[in-house]
């Protein structure tokens, strides 16, 4: 790598709005807060909402029933 035309890459304190800390390297030289992180989004914590896609789907099965492409 040739020298003095890269970005420093020091570590940095992330802040996420749940309060989770995380310490990581970024060349982003000072700390930083996010608004989701993987302690707190809902795919990655357990708490997705599919029950509410769950009630679209049959809410469009009672609307449409079993009806063909062709028919629609």
């Amino acid at each position: 790598m040739k020298a003095e035309i890269h970005p420093d890459y020091k570590e940095v304190t992330v802040t996420c709005a749940c309060g989770n800390v995380i310490t990581t390297k970024s060349t982003k030289l000072q700390d930083f807060g996010i608004d989701i992180c993987s302690n707190c989004h809902p795919f990655y914590s357990g708490k997705e909402r599919a029950t509410e896609a769950k009630g679209q789907v049959e809410r469009f099965r009672r609307k449409y029933g079993n009806k063909s492409a062709s028919s629609l």
